[in-house]
Order: structure tokens, then sequence, then C-alpha cells
């Protein structure tokens, strides 16, 4: 209802159309890794960004990824949820960091 995928689309369209090239070449580099992604359901105005023990579990993990992976967290927009989402290179590795990130969405 937002309309943010169409708005995305058209910015990727037009950074395509000012760069000359295809998708295929500027995305030949990407390389894809594995994303686990777990909702966590949390009191309404619940702010993650003060829960001491999931900024320590969310460090803990972007240091065993070592730049090989990411890890990002936010508050959905429409319900009292926190997503968290790993990407690494080992789907095994995405989804044990990521429920270890979520047990921290815990109310201080």
């Amino acid at each position: 209802t937002t309309g943010d995928g169409i708005i995305s689309a058209l910015q990727i369209l037009s950074a395509i159309r000012r760069s000359g090239k295809t998708l295929a070449q500027l995305t030949a580099s990407l390389t894809l890794f594995p994303q686990e992604l777990v909702n966590v359901k949390v009191p309404t105005g619940f702010k993650w960004e003060t829960c001491a023990g999931l900024l320590a579990a969310r460090e803990e993990a972007e240091r065993e990824l070592a730049g090989n992976g990411r890890v990002l967290i936010r508050a959905s927009g429409t319900e009292p949820l926190i997503r968290v989402m790993v990407e690494a290179r080992e789907a095994e590795q995405a989804k044990n960091l990521a429920n270890r990130i979520a047990q921290q969405c815990v109310p201080d």
C-alpha cells in the first residue's frame, strides 16, 4: 500500500539507464548469501536500539561473520515486531545467528 517496491524498482531502472549497462553487467560481481529472517513479537513501543543484550548479540554475530555476511535488525513499521535478518556464506550459520540474536529481543 505504500509503494516502496515500485519506488525501489524505478530507482534501479534509473540507475541502470544512467550507467548505460545492463542489469546483468551491473550485478556480475554480486555474490548472494543465504538469508534467515526471524520475526519476534515485542511489546508495543519496544526500542530494540536500547536493549543491551540484543546489541551485544548483534556485535558478537558480526564478529563471527568477519565480513562474510551481514546482520540487519529493524522494528516493523506496522506490527509490534522486531525483524532480525542475517546473511552468511552458509545457511546454517545464518539460521543459528539469527535465532541467537532473536532470543535477546526481550524487554529489559
